[in-house]
């Protein structure tokens, strides 16, 4: 299964390896990672998804809460949540179908010149996804970069994170 895994941490160096240490060391492969500075320049947001079983995640969720440079963990997976992931696509054109394509998709142009063009995409995870897919049929993509889930737990009030 799919987890969602979003923490506070120090903005310290070291704070990024010992977290993704203690992930690899239990053998799991994280598939997205991303990190930066929250408002309080002291304090990273870090988001990763990894795949496994429930009981398991659980309890790598756990140690990892015990980590000195850890502030707050959750596991978002099963709260109500908000995730985006920005993909940005370097393809070839192969016509209107391609702008046509951006167009109902939702997509942005970054940058056209000649029968080349740059795309950006956000959503989630699937929808990303999709939009690839989708891309194949219309154009040949020649480069291809996404960010990396970014997710925080929708709350009517502001309160950080609840630990796991």
């Amino acid at each position: 299964m799919r987890h969602l895994i979003s923490m506070l941490l120090q903005n310290e160096a070291g704070a990024l390896a010992r977290v993704a240490g203690l992930f690899a060391s239990r053998g799991y492969n994280i598939e997205s990672l991303t990190v930066a500075a929250t408002h309080d320049e002291d304090v990273s947001r870090l988001t990763l998804v990894v795949f496994g079983d429930d009981i398991t995640v659980d309890q790598v969720v756990k140690q990892t809460a015990k980590l000195v440079d850890v502030i707050d963990i959750a596991e978002l997976t099963r709260r109500d949540h908000l995730e985006r992931e920005l993909s940005v696509v370097r393809v070839e054109s192969v016509g209107e179908a391609l702008a046509t394509y951006v167009a109902k998709s939702g997509a942005r142009v970054l940058q056209r010149e000649g029968d080349m063009a740059i795309l950006e995409y956000t959503g989630r995870t699937d929808e990303v996804d999709g939009f690839i897919g989708g891309l194949r049929g219309v154009a040949r993509i020649t480069d291809h970069a996404r960010s990396g889930v970014a997710a925080v737990e929708r709350t009517a009030v502001a309160v950080g994170l609840s630990s796991a």
